[in-house]
């Protein structure tokens, strides 16, 4: 099987990066360079035209977005266990976290990343507060969950959404009230990033920031 996955260091693709290297996945990584906008180059934007990462080719097929790219290697991978068995209580609570990361979080954070893309440059001070209001509101919701329910996202079974959860999470680091503020997040975070795999994929990356 021949697997390429295109990303950058510190963006979607990290989780990608992650499960590839958790799943023992044989791979090769070309990551674009931002500064010079490889992802909006006209190669790039012919396998994905929205000139974004995560771009998974397995077999030559074209993958993209972070979250349908890690429910697939979950199930292309049984034996590791990462996704319940479909038609099950477990998949549907699987399926609700995996869904919570792509429409829940992930157009927050971007609203607080770029917040001139929903309203214009004038209202970028109010576009953020309210991406940090809602953020922080899916955190503690998040941290509710876990305290009740832990040590994962699905009880005891570790499943491809904490990978998701985790990559998420580290995009906090840097805000005013990042998700280390909450002792349970603090704690479960700890436990994804004491994973041999998550050392590796920052070691493959250079990135040394939130460890």
């Amino acid at each position: 099987m021949s697997v390429v996955l295109y990303g950058s260091p510190s963006t979607a693709s990290l989780v990608v990066h992650w499960l590839l290297i958790e799943l023992g996945v044989d791979h090769e990584l070309r990551q674009l360079d931002f500064d010079r906008r490889e992802q909006k180059s006209p190669e790039y934007l012919a396998i994905n035209p929205a000139g974004r990462v995560p771009t998974l080719l397995i077999d030559g097929q074209v993958l993209t977005e972070a979250a349908a790219i890690a429910t697939h290697l979950a199930e292309l991978h049984p034996a590791a266990g990462l996704a319940p068995a479909p038609g099950t209580h477990e998949r549907g609570d699987y399926y609700r976290w995996m869904f919570f990361c792509a429409n829940t979080l992930q157009p927050a954070y971007r609203a607080w990343f770029y917040p001139d893309e929903p309203a214009g440059a004038g209202n970028q001070e109010a576009v953020k507060a309210q991406a940090r209001a809602q953020l922080e509101a899916a955190w503690q919701q998040v941290a509710d969950h876990l305290r009740d329910g832990g040590p994962y996202l699905l009880g005891a079974r570790l499943s491809a959404a904490d990978f998701l959860l985790t990559m998420l999470m580290r995009w906090s680091r840097n805000m005013p009230r990042p998700t280390d503020a909450w002792p349970v997040l603090a704690a479960y975070a700890r436990r994804m990033k004491d994973r041999p795999s998550f050392g590796e994929v920052y070691r493959r990356e250079g990135i040394g920031d939130w460890t």
